[in-house]
């Protein structure tokens, strides 16, 4: 919406309603219809996160229940066809690759369908052939994401089961101007959805990066927390308001999620340039509601993150929960002996798997960094096994269970009994095995050249 300022300038209003910051973890119902009274402009939501690792981009699962996403779906499309709002939603699945994309359409289709609606379904993929990141990697055109990160090699990209990049907000507005009233993407920058909106209808860049960085999170901004958020963009500023009665936003607040999940506490880099947030003012202007100002962009050469995940083994684990002080004192000994009697039983598996016992209690969590030298009156050990196959992985747990039971530990005065495992069955296969081998930056890149945008 635009209004003619007294002083002649044109002010440019939208509106943006986030009803979760991830799709599948739920919403009130009640906040969300709160959120529709106020007649956003458009629907936002993200589905992704790398923060549960690399198994939903290696395997395909999704990270929450496809019946999850079911049932939110109903809610918005149906909102989005009977208010004709947009609705657009990133990430979809959780990782984002090709079939989750198509999954949501699918569902999206369906819905449509029972409602006898007709709605322009743009689908936007993120899926990146593997020849498309050899070629960059032969140009010189990929760094690694971190200090941390080493350099990708061809034999990294040839090992991954899937890889996606973070789209920024080009494609979206080409998905917009195309005329899609539901847009179903795969990978994107977690801002990129809501800033592209807000650019597509001439907000400040700036800005806009900014409102979608807080607002992706739904109402974690809030304090307490909640789910649901409505966002309020104008010339100079955008306003920010939880949705649940007992929230608010404050200036502590939302200034101190604008510094989650960054690695600087004022510049936020993302695909095509940088927001610069150093300037940034926030105030209150009631007791519910947070206006924030003077977030700038900062242009900068395309880039996009890649992210890969490859196949490492299969895993099974077996938990047991240990309060005798002697089998305390003598775990690092019986993980030991369990590896001998691994090798004994399995001779021609060596250096073809892998053991490892977590302490949870002791150091599981920091390991070596661990500075509280607090001992334990109770532990609880998770026996950890990798291997190139599943029955291989859950004979081995077997056998590590039988050496964490009956070790001859120092100290021992009962051949049985010193641990009791909590689960039945004991040994638990976990599956497939992932990891990130590809977290890097790719240069020189054209976003219409990377992401198809489909129209239906």
């Amino acid at each position: 919406m635009s209004i003619m300022h007294s002083r002649g300038y044109q002010m440019i209003e939208t509106k943006i309603l986030t009803p979760t910051g991830m799709m599948g973890y739920g919403f009130p119902i009640e906040d969300f219809k709160s959120g529709l009274e106020l007649k956003p402009d458009v629907i936002v939501v993200d589905s992704g996160s790398i923060d549960s690792g690399p198994y939903k981009l290696g395997s395909g699962a999704t990270t929450c229940p496809v019946s999850a996403y079911e049932v939110e779906l109903n809610i918005l499309v149906s909102a989005s066809v009977d208010h004709n709002i947009p609705l657009m939603i990133s990430s979809a699945g959780g990782a984002g690759t090709n079939d989750q994309v198509d999954l949501f359409y699918e569902i999206v289709h369906r819905i449509l369908g029972e409602k006898g609606s007709t709605v322009k379904v743009a689908k936007i993929y993120s899926e990146i052939k593997k020849s498309v990141v050899d070629k960059a990697l032969t140009d010189g055109d990929v760094t690694p994401c971190g200090n941390y990160i080493p350099d990708l090699t061809t034999a990294d990209v040839d090992r991954c089961e899937n890889i996606v990049a973070q789209m920024g907000h080009e494609p979206f507005i080409d998905a917009l101007n195309k005329g899609a009233g539901i847009i179903i993407a795969g990978r994107a920058y977690d801002p990129a959805p809501l800033a592209a909106f807000c650019i597509w209808k001439g907000h400040d860049a700036g800005l806009a990066w900014h409102m979608g960085k807080i607002m992706e999170c739904g109402g974690l901004c809030a304090t307490p927390s909640c789910q649901s958020i409505f966002g309020v963009i104008r010339n100079d500023h955008f306003d920010l308001v939880p949705l649940n009665e007992n929230s608010k936003c404050t200036e502590t607040s939302v200034a101190a999620h604008t510094l989650y999940e960054k690695s600087h506490p004022y510049l936020l880099p993302g695909p095509g340039g940088t927001a610069d947030l150093s300037k940034c003012i926030f105030k209150s202007i009631d007791e519910k509601v947070v206006r924030v100002s003077g977030s700038q962009f900062i242009p900068a050469p395309m880039t996009v993150k890649l992210e890969g995940a490859s196949n490492v083994g299969f895993r099974s684990i077996t938990i047991a929960g240990v309060r005798d002080k002697n089998v305390i004192n003598a775990l690092a000994e019986i993980e030991i002996m369990c590896n001998m009697y691994i090798l004994q039983n399995f001779p021609l598996l060596k250096d073809k798997f892998k053991i490892k016992f977590h302490q949870y209690g002791r150091n599981a969590v920091l390991e070596e960094k661990e500075f509280s030298v607090i001992e334990p009156h109770e532990i609880c050990v998770i026996v950890e096994v990798l291997a190139d196959d599943q029955n291989t992985a859950n004979q081995i747990c077997s056998k590590a269970r039988i050496a964490l039971l009956h070790a001859p530990y120092t100290g021992r005065k009962a051949t049985s009994g010193n641990v009791a495992f909590i689960f039945s069955p004991l040994e638990i296969p976990l599956g497939g095995t992932y990891e990130f081998n590809i977290y890097h930056i790719m240069h020189n890149v054209f976003s219409s050249d990377l992401f198809q945008v489909e129209v239906v």
